[in-house]
C-alpha cells in the first residue's frame, strides 16, 4: 500500500465521518432554534428546556438512520480490509 492509498482511505474515512455525523447535527440545530424561538415568545428562561429536547431530537435521528449509518461504516470497513492482503 502506497501512501496515495493511504491517504485516500484517510480522506473517505474523515468525509464519512461527515456525512454520518450530519443528521445528528442537523436534528439538534433544528429542534434548539425552533424551541430557542418558542422561549423567546413565551419570555421563557429555562436553561435546561433546550437541552432535553436536542437530546430527545438527537437520540430519535439516531435511531432513524441507524441501519444506514452501520451499513456505511460496514462498507467502508469491508474496503479497507480487502485493503489488507496488498500490504
Amino acid at each position: 500500500m502506497v501512501d496515495s492509498d493511504i491517504i485516500q482511505l484517510t480522506a473517505q474515512a474523515l468525509m464519512l465521518t461527515l456525512i454520518l455525523s450530519m443528521p445528528p447535527i442537523i436534528a439538534a440545530a433544528g429542534v434548539g432554534l425552533l424551541i430557542s424561538l418558542i422561549q423567546a415568545l413565551t419570555q421563557i428562561q429555562e436553561q435546561t428546556l433546550p437541552f432535553a429536547f436536542k437530546l430527545i431530537a438527537v437520540i430519535i435521528s439516531i435511531f432513524a438512520t441507524a441501519r444506514w449509518l452501520g451499513l456505511e461504516i460496514y462498507h467502508y470497513s469491508l474496503a479497507i480490509m480487502n485493503k489488507i492482503p496488498d500490504l
